[in-house]
């Protein structure tokens, strides 16, 4: 079990090197945040848009069909 644990330590150990420093992705997580807001308040603006435009593309569609039906 001793050897396993040994195993898997050293097999792991390589990976560290492609992980950053903290300090290096202090700036790419403050880049991240100020994206996702400039995204978040953009898809916000957007959805009662594209609402509208589905209801009025799909609603006269969907009216001539159940005309034609009854």
């Amino acid at each position: 079990m001793l050897q396993l644990f040994f195993a898997v330590a050293f097999s792991a150990v390589p990976l560290t090197l492609y992980v950053p420093p903290i300090r290096s992705l202090s700036l790419f997580v403050g880049s991240f945040q100020q994206l996702v807001g400039h995204i978040t308040v953009y898809t916000l603006r957007l959805c009662p848009r594209l609402r509208l435009a589905y209801s009025r593309i799909v609603t006269p569609i969907l009216r001539t069909h159940l005309r034609h039906r009854a």
